[in-house]
C-alpha cells in the first residue's frame, strides 16, 4: 500500500491510499524520504499555461530522495537499503541523443516522473534502477531531494567551462542561481557576482560564494562568463549585456513568456558563445551528486519549510511568498 497526493484537476487534491505493484524488471521500490516543491508543481496544481489538461489526475513530485526497499528482476540486490535520488526523465539511454550524452533530450523517453508518471508526493515510489544516483550514508538524505535543481545548476556550470581566474556573474539568485554560485565558487574564479534586484537574496548569494549581490541596473562591469538562472522576461537580455566581447553566456532559466529578444547582430559583433541548458543530463546529475557527497553543496541551507503531505495546500501558499526558499514535503 502507498499513500499518495493526487491532484484530481486544477485546484483539487486529496490524499489516497492505493495498492502499489511490485517492482518489475529493472525497477526499484523506494521509500520516499522527502520531496521538493517547485514552481512546476504549482503550475500543475493551478492548471497554468502549458499544462496538458489530459495529464490529470496525477501524482506530482519530481525532486526527491529516499531509500531503496525492494528491487525487481535483473537489479543488483546490493541496492536494497541504499540512500538514493534519481533522474526525472525515463531516458532510453540508446537513442542518438542519449548516446551523445544528452540524456535530457532523449527522443524515446518513456515518461517523466511527477508529470506523465506518478511522482514522489507519496511514501513509496517505483523508478527504473538505471536512473538512480547513490547518496553518501553520512549525507543529509532529506535535503538530497534538492539534487534535482542542483543537477540543473551543474549542467549550466559544466557548459560554462569556467577557468581559474575568470570573472563570472550569475543572473538570478533563486534556487538554481544559488546552487550555480556554489559550484562556480569551487572553480576558483577571480570574481564571482550575483545579479538580482531582490535585496532579500543577498544572504543566500554571499553564503554560496558570491563576492556581492547587485541589482541589474547598477552593474557596470563585464564578465568572461555569465550564467542566466532567473528565467524572467528580461533576464537573458540583461545577461547578454553583462558578457564581455568574446565571452560565454549560458542560458539556464526557464522564461514563462517570450521575453526580451536577443539581438543576433550584437551576438555576432561581440562574438559571443551562447549555450542553452534544458534540464540536466546524466553527467550533470553525477557532477551534482559527487559535489553533494563531498560536502561541497549545502542543500539544507536552501530549505525554509518542511511539511507533511497533508499540508500540500499550505505549500502552495508558501510558494507565493517572497521569503520562502525550498519547501520539502515529508511523507
Amino acid at each position: 500500500m502507498s499513500r499518495s497526493l493526487i491532484v484530481e484537476k486544477p485546484g483539487s487534491w486529496r490524499i489516497a491510499t492505493t495498492d502499489l505493484r511490485d517492482p518489475g524488471p529493472g525497477e526499484v521500490l523506494v521509500r520516499v524520504e522527502a520531496a521538493g516543491v517547485c514552481r512546476a508543481d504549482r503550475d500543475l496544481f493551478e492548471g497554468g499555461a502549458g499544462v496538458d489538461p489530459r495529464a490529470y489526475p496525477l501524482v506530482p513530485g519530481h525532486e526527491w530522495s529516499g531509500t531503496v526497499l525492494h528491487v525487481g528482476p535483473g537489479v543488483d540486490r546490493g541496492l536494497v537499503g541504499a540512500a538514493v535520488t534519481g533522474e526525472v526523465l525515463r531516458n532510453c539511454q540508446v537513442c542518438d541523443r542519449c548516446r551523445d550524452g544528452d540524456t535530457n533530450l532523449c527522443t524515446a523517453a518513456g515518461g517523466e516522473l511527477g508529470f506523465s508518471e506518478p511522482g514522489a508526493f507519496a511514501d513509496r515510489l517505483l523508478v527504473p534502477a538505471r536512473l538512480l544516483h547513490r547518496i553518501a550514508p553520512d549525507a543529509d538524505l532529506a535535503a538530497a531531494a534538492l539534487l534535482h535543481p542542483a543537477a540543473h545548476a551543474a549542467a549550466a556550470v559544466l557548459r560554462a567551462g569556467v577557468r581559474p581566474g575568470d570573472r563570472v556573474a550569475v543572473v538570478g539568485a533563486g534556487t538554481v542561481g544559488v546552487l550555480a554560485l556554489r559550484l562556480l565558487a569551487a572553480c576558483s574564479p577571480a570574481r564571482l557576482v550575483a545579479v538580482d534586484p531582490r535585496e532579500s537574496r543577498t544572504g543566500p548569494a554571499l553564503a554560496a560564494g558570491a563576492a556581492a549581490l547587485v541589482p541589474p541596473a547598477t552593474v557596470s562591469e563585464r564578465f568572461d562568463v555569465v550564467v542566466e538562472a532567473a528565467g524572467g522576461p528580461s533576464a537573458a537580455h540583461e545577461a547578454l549585456l553583462l558578457t564581455r566581447r568574446g565571452g560565454t553566456l549560458v542560458l539556464a532559466g526557464h522564461p514563462a513568456g517570450p521575453g526580451a529578444p536577443l539581438s543576433p547582430a550584437e551576438i555576432v559583433a561581440r562574438q559571443l558563445t551562447i549555450h542553452a541548458v534544458a534540464g540536466a543530463n546524466s553527467a550533470a546529475w553525477a557532477h551534482a551528486v559527487r559535489a553533494y557527497n563531498a560536502g561541497l553543496l549545502d542543500l539544507r541551507a536552501l530549505v525554509t519549510h518542511e511539511l507533511p503531505l497533508e499540508a500540500f495546500g499550505d505549500a502552495m501558499t508558501l510558494l507565493a511568498e517572497p521569503a520562502t526558499g525550498k519547501v520539502l514535503l515529508r511523507p
